[in-house]
């Protein structure tokens, strides 16, 4: 899954694609690299980060996606806790939604029940203002295993089917360094859930904590992660260095399979 943030203050990417040209030749690129599915967002949830208004983000995202629907034939997805955003980004061409508060806003399982289109449910402890603040858990593994799986049984409850499900213990938000290694760690028990893993650890802080590097030099370290929980099973990879990702899970699936 490539990252396509129409953002200012993303946390990696913030502001290299509020151009609508540019975003496009990047979605482009990011197909022709090997990405499986675009996820697009333009309101972001790093730590600190404001909400938008619900016009703003619809400008953002949804000219974008009609754009990118009318140039080539990838997958999209819209990565947003908005109901009407969901709404009018699936019109718009979009085919899966991903939402880092797990469809708990107002009108959003409703909306979501209705679209037909797959869900990635994501975990979150507070909001991206707050998350960060102090995090804390008993049992993060456990914590987070049981609200995936309570929202999934919300899910189906209200028309979404099993197979339309993806769950996302959601790396970064409202979480340490050692709970996210934790969860990490349990990314097969997690698969074992039997619905689909998204992992998105990409140029995170965590990465960035283990490896003393900054933002922009955590490339090295996202290629690792992204290849133990491919081998974990994670099910859908969520990066921004499309191109370099896809030749890392190649190398590493013909060398082990071999």
């Amino acid at each position: 899954m490539g990252i396509l943030n129409v953002t200012v203050d993303s946390f990696s990417d913030g502001g290299l694609w509020m151009d609508a040209d540019q975003a496009l030749r990047h979605a482009v690129n990011m197909a022709a690299a090997g990405a499986d599915i675009i996820d697009i967002g333009g309101e972001s949830t790093r730590p600190g980060s404001l909400a938008v208004e619900v016009q703003q983000e619809l400008d953002r995202v949804i000219p974008l996606i009609e754009s990118i629907v009318a140039e080539c034939d990838i997958p999209l997805s819209v990565d947003t806790s908005k109901p009407e955003v969901m709404e009018t980004a699936v019109r718009a061409g979009a085919c899966m939604i991903n939402d880092v508060f797990a469809l708990r806003c107002e009108g959003a399982l409703e909306i979501a029940a209705t679209l037909g289109v797959p869900v990635c449910l994501m975990h979150i402890q507070g909001g991206p203002r707050d998350m960060q603040c102090d995090p804390e858990y008993a049992d993060v593994v456990g914590e987070v295993s049981d609200f995936l799986l309570a929202r999934a049984d919300c899910c189906e409850l209200a028309g979404i089917p099993k197979q339309n499900i993806i769950i996302d213990p959601g790396f970064g938000f409202g979480k340490t360094l050692q709970h996210n290694i934790d969860l990490f760690k349990a990314i097969p028990a997690f698969v074992a859930t039997g619905y689909p893993v998204l992992v998105g650890i990409s140029r995170k802080t965590m990465l960035g904590q283990l490896s003393d590097k900054a933002v922009d030099q955590r490339l090295a370290a996202s290629l690792s992660a992204a290849v133990l929980a491919a081998q974990a099973g994670a099910a859908i990879i969520r990066v921004h260095d499309v191109d370099e990702t896809v030749d890392a899970l190649k190398i590493a699936s013909a060398l082990q399979s071999s």
